[in-house]
């Protein structure tokens, strides 16, 4: 898999990176964890917070195990791992012993025009809102079909200012979002930020280069890139021996 090179080239292809991965890589160990308490009132899994990376990690801040995913709004074996165990990891991060990042891999324009969306919206509704847009995601490929390549393709003309906000429009994301609580001024605002946009595609670099990624999701577990996992079955084995 080839890394992108900015924003430019993520605007070109829908084919970027696969979906679904083998690779090798060390396996964590560790000893039993203890659990840690939230703050009174609190709890851990609805307790995000923005890193200075940009991204939202949910749940304690010094946990002793720290899972990270790297997924892609358009992969089919990230919705289905969204749907299996994001309230497996929820329970898991509320004990304390665990916090959770996860950390958008974007491989094409839809998943770019998708993400500015998921993170429209701040901390607070970030995993909600990613949760589902995986679980539209099987509509929005309909729409993407119906549409057909000339349109794409004339939508992918646009000015980088106006080209994530036209697909998302072209593909009923800006009304998805607008249903759960973002407005239109807000997803306007959020789908021309190219700053952003172009942010998200250097984070794809950054973690080819530091993790050789070739395929989503991906794991870490304590900047670990775990071996042969790509669903929840075969991480939950990761985890226990990482002291869970």
């Amino acid at each position: 898999m080839k890394a992108l090179s900015g924003l430019t080239l993520i605007a070109l292809s829908l084919t970027l990176a696969a979906c679904g991965k083998s690779e090798e890589g060390a396996k964590p160990s560790g000893d039993p964890v203890a659990a840690v308490a939230p703050p009174a009132g609190a709890v851990w899994s609805q307790t995000v917070a923005e890193n200075p990376d940009g991204y939202f990690l949910m749940g304690n801040p010094s946990a002793k195990v720290k899972l990270v995913e790297y997924g892609s709004y358009t992969c089919s074996h990230c919705k289905d791992f969204s749907a299996e165990a994001s309230e497996e990891i929820k329970k898991l991060v509320d004990t304390g012993k665990v916090n959770f990042e996860f950390r958008t891999y974007v491989r094409d324009p839809i998943d770019i025009s998708t993400a500015l969306l998921a993170r429209c919206g701040g901390k607070d509704i970030f995993y909600p809102l990613s949760e589902q847009f995986f679980a539209n995601q099987t509509a929005m490929f309909d729409k993407a079909q119906a549409l057909g390549d000339q349109s794409y393709q004339a939508l992918m003309s646009a000015p980088p200012a106006e080209r994530f906000g036209k697909l998302g429009n072209a593909l009923g994301l800006v009304e998805f979002a607008q249903q759960r609580g973002i407005s239109a001024d807000q997803a306007k605002t959020c789908l021309a930020d190219t700053a952003a946009a172009e942010k998200l595609a250097k984070g794809v670099e950054a973690a080819n280069s530091q993790y050789q990624i070739t395929g989503t999701p991906s794991f870490l577990i304590n900047g670990v890139l775990v071996d042969n996992v790509a669903n929840w079955a075969s991480l939950q084995p990761k985890l226990k021996e990482a002291g869970l």
